[in-house]
């Protein structure tokens, strides 16, 4: 049974790659238009346990892992008194957050799915419940932390990106508490294409045909 392990890994691929939808976006995917500073760079990769589907509800939906930065130069008189910001989540240099600790540190995420939404070709903006949005709140409690950010996408294909309320835990450069309302520190529009893909198209599931393929092999090697 050498050669087993080639046969049964080929399998599992199959099985984990189609276990797991990858959102990503960034911020070359969109025109940003600040309203309050100038933060317009950005990238999220939210990884959600499972294939999506049509007409659910994903709130707060199981994560495998969330790594997201946003920076950019800040107006004068923000409660941080920074002139500008590089939030990195996680820290650099650190894996990706997991979804306990993503949703312990009170951050959420929610969308909702239109029952008429074709995924065959990937996840896209328009695939969204007509009248809901994509919301990704990176809200931090209790971190110190000033800018741990809101992301909005809506279906007419605009958005927001902000700070989001963040509270609690002692600032390390300002020595300060925190304690900071949505877009205290930045407000950025976004537009963009309503097609944007999020994710893309799902690897399809390993068919019978393929499982009794492989179960075939076996058999044939156990039988040599």
């Amino acid at each position: 049974m050498k050669c087993l392990a080639g046969s049964c890994f080929a399998s599992l691929v199959l099985i984990s790659t189609s276990s797991a939808t990858l959102i990503q976006v960034q911020s070359d995917d969109f025109t940003s238009t600040p309203q309050f500073s100038s933060v317009r760079i950005f990238d999220f990769a939210i990884e959600i346990a499972g294939q999506l589907r049509p007409g659910v509800t994903y709130n707060n939906p199981a994560l495998i892992g969330i790594d997201y930065q946003v920076r950019g130069p800040l107006a004068a008189g923000t409660p941080s008194g920074f002139s500008a910001f590089n939030l990195q989540r996680p820290e650099a240099g650190q894996t990706p957050l997991t979804g306990a600790e993503f949703y312990g540190q009170g951050s959420s995420l929610i969308f909702t799915l239109s029952a008429a939404a074709d995924l065959s070709d990937g996840f896209q903006v328009t695939d969204l419940e007509p009248g809901t949005s994509f919301v990704f709140d990176g809200r931090e409690v209790n971190t110190g932390r000033y800018h741990p950010t809101t992301f909005t996408l809506n279906r007419n294909g605009t958005g927001i990106i902000l700070n989001s309320n963040n509270s609690g835990g002692v600032n390390p450069q300002t020595g300060r508490e925190v304690n900071v309302q949505q877009g205290d520190e930045f407000i950025t529009q976004l537009s963009f294409d309503p097609g944007l893909t999020l994710a893309p198209a799902p690897v399809p599931e390993p068919s019978s045909a393929l499982l009794l393929g492989v179960a075939g092999l076996l058999g044939l090697r156990r039988r040599r």
